[in-house]
């Protein structure tokens, strides 16, 4: 027959515990074990007064924002109401079963506040990248580079001309930050090309094509990589500018190196960071192999000889043509840094290879950057098996740009200005190594009687 249920009264009391309804295999129990924040009230007590009522604990706050970047909960409104009710984040966050859950304007108070004066999230971070050390999970050796467009929290329709700039009356907290940084390399110092358009809302986010689809304002988020487990070892705010993202690279690698005393041996990545001052940069100051591609104007697309058909001496400082004849120099090296060579007239008059070589002048004439050594340096490991690995190993960055725009959803951001895009590219970045963390370390499993 078919059964009814029974209504019986309430229970008066009820003996209910968090510990036992999280699963064992849970992700934020792997995760748990790796957050260590029990030094953040001694970081952060300058900063709140000795008197007055109790604030929220920070604790809570920062365990908060774990759950929301490792889950990829995007919205912090959103995050308060799947902390109030999901049992297993509950857990995580310390709260209970009774435990008030704060207000989503918390967050953006000591957001602006005290986690930004105490560069709190940075910290944060590194405390992360020193457990994966401990873990075993760096190898130090061989590093990798790179870059990925997110979108700004700003639009065309309010934004202004350059030409035109910022209304005088227009003050932000983003607008601040952007008069702030108008000199620094990341943001407005590493060119001098001038965007089309300003954004009233985000004006540091600048307009770019470069995804080569419609423009959009975009910051550029910069990650360097243990090429082991693909560990964040660093990452770092720019704008969508090729010049600001060699400067975030060797940004980072002095960080990590000053911070972690971890000494790369080799550095991959893709064209982008084989300029020649970068090259000169990794193998002269740092010591550093550079498996990345050469960044070089010089191939001809005519027909005629390439300056690679030439041989360079070191000890004269000449060049040999196919033919034998040399090149040579008496000027200094140009604004751009390149030395120029040239072969006499009279033997290029009578050469019988001056139809494939400069059919249209009198001599032929090459460029030589005064770095060049370092580029030598890079086209002899280009043509190595190790570079055939690195190139290999050089896509796990673009791995983790995937995981971090497709898993954790932050393929826009929320908040504004440098600081906020500094903030939000910290937070994911620390999300993604504690996941790393939770797959590669298993958790211990209980021993069985008997």
């Amino acid at each position: 027959m078919m059964g009814e249920k029974q209504v019986e009264q309430e229970a008066l009391f009820y003996g209910f515990s968090l510990e036992r309804h999280v699963p064992d295999d849970h992700l934020v129990r792997s995760l748990d074990r790796f957050v260590d924040l029990s030094g953040i009230r001694a970081q952060l007590k300058s900063f709140y007064s000795t008197t007055g009522r109790p604030s929220i604990d920070p604790e809570l706050l920062i365990r908060m924002l774990i759950i929301g970047y490792t889950h990829g909960i995007r919205s912090e409104r959103r995050l308060c109401e799947e902390v109030h009710l999901n049992l297993a984040y509950r857990w995580f966050c310390r709260l209970g079963l009774e435990g008030d859950v704060p207000d989503h304007s918390t967050f953006s108070k000591n957001r602006h506040g005290r986690f930004r004066d105490s560069d709190l999230l940075r910290h944060l971070f590194e405390d992360v990248v020193r457990r994966c050390i401990e873990e075993g999970l760096v190898g130090g050796v061989g590093f990798a580079v790179d870059a990925s467009i997110i979108k700004a929290d700003a639009n065309r329709q309010r934004s202004v001309r350059s030409e035109d700039g910022l209304p005088p009356d227009h003050s932000t907290r983003a607008v601040d930050e952007y008069l702030a940084t108008l000199d620094d390399a990341a943001f407005g110092g590493s060119t001098e090309v001038i965007p089309k358009f300003i954004s009233l809302a985000d004006p540091a986010a600048r307009w770019t094509g470069a995804n080569r689809g419609p423009a959009f304002f975009a910051y550029c988020t910069n990650y360097l990589i243990d090429v082991k487990h693909a560990v964040i070892m660093d990452v770092e705010p720019t704008a969508t500018i090729r010049q600001a993202e060699t400067w975030a690279q060797r940004a980072m690698i002095d960080r990590v190196i000053d911070t972690y005393g971890v000494y790369p041996e080799k550095l991959a990545g893709d064209m982008g960071y084989g300029s020649a001052n970068n090259l000169h940069w990794l193998v002269e100051e740092r010591g550093i192999e550079p498996h990345i591609p050469v960044f070089s104007k010089a191939a001809r697309t005519d027909g005629t000889f390439n300056q690679s058909e030439f041989t360079y001496d070191h000890a004269g400082d000449a060049f040999t043509c196919p033919e034998g004849k040399l090149l040579t120099t008496r000027g200094e090296p140009n604004a751009d840094h390149f030395i120029t060579y040239r072969a006499t007239a009279y033997d290029c008059k009578v050469c019988p290879s001056k139809a494939r070589c400069c059919p249209k002048e009198p001599a032929r004439k090459l460029k030589r950057h005064i770095y060049e050594g370092a580029r030598d340096l890079a086209r002899d490991i280009a043509k190595t098996d190790a570079y055939l690995v690195s190139r290999r190993e050089r896509k796990k960055v673009e791995m983790s740009f995937a995981h971090l725009k497709r898993i954790l959803k932050l393929d826009r951001l929320r908040l504004r200005g440098p600081q906020g895009a500094k903030d939000e590219f910290l937070l994911a970045a620390t999300a993604q190594n504690l996941r790393k963390l939770a797959k590669m370390i298993p958790m211990s499993q209980p021993v069985m009687a008997g």
